[in-house]
């Protein structure tokens, strides 16, 4: 497996952890809807929306990293590197041993065996009937 692929998964899954811990850690916004009815000091019903703090910065940042990982990861997975010495025209010249062997074939009919008396000949036969 590829060094590259195996660095980006590892890295992928870590990014991914790390942003489900930093939403849960979040304090959301439903929780001070109750302050909006008069028993908070903000002036709007969901908080005050100030400037970002740090958690929801790393989110954004963790999230931005998330993305790249899985562009990379799609480039890995569909950019696989070809060995060399490899073509098609190698892949023709090993199958052509294995094709050029005589297989065992039937032998042929005597030909001294004679044909019923009631067939009618070969040439008066009409091509669309069966043998």
């Amino acid at each position: 497996m590829n060094v590259w692929l195996t660095v980006v998964v590892v890295a992928h899954v870590l990014v991914a952890l790390a942003i489900i811990g930093l939403v849960l850690l979040q304090h959301g916004k439903g929780a001070d809807m109750g302050s909006g009815f008069g028993s908070g000091s903000s002036g709007s019903l969901f908080g005050a929306t100030g400037s970002a703090n740090f958690l929801s910065r790393m989110t954004a940042a963790l999230a931005t990293i998330f993305f790249l990982t899985s562009l990379g990861l799609a480039y890995l997975a569909t950019n696989k590197p070809k060995p060399t010495g490899t073509g098609v025209l190698d892949a023709v010249k090993s199958e052509q041993p294995a094709a050029a062997k005589p297989e065992a074939q039937s032998p042929a009919p005597p030909a001294d065996i004679p044909k019923p008396s009631g067939a009618a000949p070969e040439a008066q036969k009409p091509k669309d009937v069966p043998n």
